[in-house]
């Protein structure tokens, strides 16, 4: 079958097609960062407006790119949340009114569970049960994964998620938004001269905490001359702080469970440095490792079209009911 998926959690405008049979057949994104660069972050009433704009061309291009018609689709996924309210009923209701109009079943697809599954999408997928860590913008959970729909929560962030945590020091740096990216390549010129904090290492447990690691980058860099070399040394300090911070919890969370296999995930696994550090841990604990490729680790429609997939197969599908959730905690999720 061949499943349309849809993306409008933030924003990326992100579209796909996935075949059960033949795989990924085609994924389009269209990012508004340059959009939002000018404000310094998401402005949530321009992300949906531009939603407007790009999704049905981005749509009608992806069937054009592999020479398909709306009666080729056999079922559409969309991202219900969570999520920007606005910008999720943008993707909801364009595909409920296409499924509608087309008469074919549509599913309602959780943000995370999509990044959860991106590994999914490559030449030598996880195979069941593994540990999942999840760190995006808005979340950095540790998840245990039995199989679709069967996720038990380990730990979470109980205040900042990291990719918030990147952007916000990376602000505090001067270097506007995406701060994330702009951070890791400032860390490339620097040397992790001061000791920072891993924070909530020091006790049992797999949740996360990023706040204090934000205020005490604060303070370093108030204490310093804010020279280049010097924000270049604090950038590189607080990456290494994160990754082994994600690293030790990682390690906490294999040996609890029992299991060799690790799933990383979300637009902060595509950090180079956090990367490195868990390959290091995973290739120490004798763990297989997996991410999904750069361009999946963001959000696409790719891994809304593939979870999609999976839950349409099993049989599920919504009514004609809007569906949107900014909130969902991913252990609602029902199993296939």
């Amino acid at each position: 079958m061949y499943v349309l998926g849809i993306e409008t959690s933030c924003d990326e405008t992100g579209v796909a097609i996935y075949h059960s049979e033949q795989g990924l057949c085609n994924h389009l994104l269209y990012s508004q960062v340059d959009m939002h660069s000018e404000y310094g972050g998401v402005v949530p009433e321009l992300a949906s407006r531009d939603h407007i704009r790009k999704l049905v061309p981005l749509i009608k291009q992806s069937l054009q790119e592999i020479q398909l018609t709306c009666n080729d689709i056999n079922g559409i996924a969309y991202t219900a949340g969570p999520g920007l309210m606005g910008a999720l009923l943008v993707g909801a209701t364009t595909a409920r009114s296409l499924a509608w109009s087309w008469q074919i079943p549509a599913v309602a697809v959780h943000h995370m569970e999509g990044h959860l599954l991106a590994p999914m999408l490559e030449e030598n997928p996880p195979s069941f049960p593994f540990v999942a860590l999840l760190i995006s913008g808005g979340h950095t959970l540790l998840v245990q994964v039995e199989g679709i729909g069967r996720y038990q929560l380990l730990g979470e962030s109980l205040d900042d998620a990291a990719g918030e945590a990147f952007d916000k020091t990376a602000k505090m740096l001067g270097l506007g938004y995406p701060g994330g990216p702009k951070l890791s390549e400032l860390a490339e010129h620097g040397t992790p001269q001061i000791k920072f904090p891993r924070p909530m290492t020091d006790r049992p447990g797999l949740d996360f905490s990023f706040s204090g690691l934000k205020t005490f980058t604060m303070n370093t860099i108030n204490a310093s001359e804010k020279t280049d070399q010097d924000k270049a040394d604090v950038a590189a300090a607080f990456q290494n702080a994160v990754a082994e911070t994600l690293s030790i919890k990682c390690k906490r969370a294999l040996k609890q469970t029992g299991l060799k296999r690790l799933v990383v995930a979300g637009g902060v696994s595509a950090n180079k440095q956090i990367r490195a550090s868990l390959t290091e841990m995973a290739t120490k604990e004798n763990a297989q490792i997996h991410f999904p490729r750069p361009e999946f680790c963001t959000d696409n429609g790719a891994m809304i079209a593939y979870a999609g997939c999976q839950r349409l197969l099993a049989g599920e599908q919504q009514g004609l009911e809007i569906y949107a959730r900014p909130r969902w905690p991913i252990s609602e999720l029902s199993a296939n």
